[in-house]
């Protein structure tokens, strides 16, 4: 489930809520029970696959990458 990220307009807290997407819409009263809140745009940053194959280092291939060339 992701993580939404909110600001309550009444006590100017920033706080944070894991719910399904399908929620992710609705409103959210803040911890201190306040219900004027907007949702925040957050970013998230992917660097690379977890897990996954490493990129080839080095050359390239292709004819002067790839040490076919005599």
């Amino acid at each position: 489930m992701p993580t939404y990220a909110y600001r309550c307009r009444e006590c100017t807290e920033t706080f944070e809520l894991l719910r399904p997407m399908s929620e992710s819409g609705a409103p959210a009263a803040c911890p201190e029970g306040h219900a004027d809140t907007v949702k925040l745009l957050t970013t998230v940053a992917l660097t690379g696959a977890a897990g996954g194959p490493a990129a080839p280092a080095g050359g390239g291939g292709g004819c002067c990458g790839g040490g076919c060339c005599g």
